[in-house]
């Protein structure tokens, strides 16, 4: 394996550079028509009677040119980051070794290194609880993490927490700012129509949260929201739930990364209080896609997905000493994703990531200070994390969405858009850390050019 690989390693980095040389942008021009038609000439006959020697050089060059870069400063639409290095060649790794992780004969290693990495991350989210409590192992409530897909995977999983542990009559209540996977995720499960409270400013009133408060409930509270990164008041809405009795789950798929910073970690107070939270290093922890966790702050909720099936987890293979991992996931065959989290968390240390977070919320600043003093561009309001949403000055909301569309068009620049204050707004989400001056002074540049006049 090892030896066939090496030169089809060289083969995928050429054309992963051929490809990006083709596209010279952070998008590939033309919009959806003409990429489409130069991928399906690209890919010719999906299933040729005859194999081609040269289809992974082909595809995976077209696949570039046709790709949305995160690497390019200029591709700042999403909470999608540049993966690191070191991280997708232990992905690759995982695609080599191949192992499955619904049964310990089918990854024996790479079970206890789940094991390992989800315990330290969520002690590292629960920290706080347990400071000055003694270790965490001697808790009665230990904290545990399990491996997701992502956000929506994690929320589904923390509100079936809820359900399992709640009762079926429990009900969601989440602001309006809230990830579109928690109401998604309530109707999935099959719980009570969810309490959607107004978040006119951005995050939750805890006074508006207290009269939505009506027999047993889940608050989901969020640290980072999508559109704009936003916080919500998280002690305030702790004590709230441990005054009423609600559970609490913390949505920290984009802001749990802060945790890493000790100069950012302060704006997460309260998130070790929460019953479960959300985390995504597939966003602020530079990992290739997927990489979610769900933490919880007692392990014995985890019980509820405990699961038999004989092949897998025989009763007797458990008793005798073999570790059970179906309960770990309500996923049956899964990759073990914990291994570029685990490489990532070893090379770069506590201090390497927290220089990571620290220069992308520094360069939200930045831009946010560059819109500021621009006369030509409004600032929504200072970052909270490393979104910005800005709008040129007199813009309407359509122009604001034409210059967007014309960007991305042109293959010029990436910018999403965002509504607040009852308007539309271009969003930067900047997670790219060699982003530089010049990079922001070129995309305002860019959007300045392009806005009607």
């Amino acid at each position: 394996m090892h030896t066939s690989l090496r030169p089809l390693l060289d083969t995928v980095l050429d054309a992963l550079e051929e490809g990006t040389r083709l596209r010279s942008g952070p998008l590939p021009a033309g919009g959806p028509t003409e990429v489409a038609v130069r991928l399906r000439a690209a890919v010719g006959d999906v299933l040729p009677d005859e194999g081609d020697p040269e289809a992974l050089r082909h595809l995976v060059r077209a696949l570039a040119e046709g790709a949305a870069d995160p690497a390019d400063p200029l591709c700042t639409a999403h909470l999608h980051c540049p993966p690191l290095a070191v991280a997708a060649a232990a992905d690759l790794a995982v695609s080599i070794l191949n192992p499955s992780m619904d049964s310990w004969d089918q990854a024996p290693a790479a079970s206890e290194l789940e094991s390992l990495v989800t315990r330290a991350l969520a002690e590292e989210v629960y920290a706080d609880a347990f400071r000055g409590a003694g270790n965490c192992a001697t808790s009665p409530h230990r904290p545990d993490a399990l491996i997701t897909t992502g956000g929506t995977e994690s929320n589904q999983l923390a509100l079936l927490l809820a359900r399992e542990t709640q009762g079926p009559g429990v009900r969601l209540i989440c602001g309006e700012n809230a990830h579109h996977s928690l109401p998604r995720a309530a109707w999935l499960l099959g719980l009570p129509e969810p309490v959607i409270v107004p978040t006119p400013n951005g995050t939750l009133d805890p006074a508006a949260l207290d009269e939505a408060l009506h027999g047993p409930s889940v608050i989901a509270a969020t640290a980072g929201t999508t559109d704009a990164g936003l916080i919500d008041p998280l002690p305030d809405i702790a004590a709230l739930c441990a005054q009423r009795g609600a559970r609490l789950h913390i949505d920290a798929a984009y802001g749990g990364g802060l945790l890493f910073s000790t100069r950012h970690r302060a704006k997460l107070t309260g998130l070790s209080v929460a019953d479960t939270v959300t985390l995504d290093l597939h966003k602020l922890g530079w990992q290739p896609v997927a990489a979610g966790l769900l933490a919880v702050r007692d392990d014995n909720d985890l019980a509820a997905l405990n699961h038999r099936a004989d092949y897998l987890n025989a009763d007797d293979d458990t008793e005798a000493g073999l570790p059970d991992l179906l309960g770990r996931s309500l996923r049956t065959t899964r990759r073990p994703d914990v291994l570029k989290i685990a490489v990532t968390l070893k090379s770069l240390g506590r201090e390497g990531l927290a220089a990571l977070v620290d220069q992308v919320c520094s360069t939200a600043q930045e831009f946010a200070a560059l819109v500021d003093r621009h006369p030509g561009f409004e600032l929504h309001a200072p970052p909270t994390i490393s979104t910005v949403l800005f709008r040129p000055v007199g813009a309407t909301d359509d122009a604001v969405a034409a210059v967007r569309r014309q960007l991305l068009t042109d293959g010029r620049a990436v910018l999403g858009r965002a509504r607040a204050a009852n308007r539309l707004w271009l969003k930067a989400t900047l997670l790219n850390p060699t982003t530089r001056p010049a990079h922001l002074t070129a995309l305002l540049h860019l959007v300045e050019g392009t806005t009607p006049r």
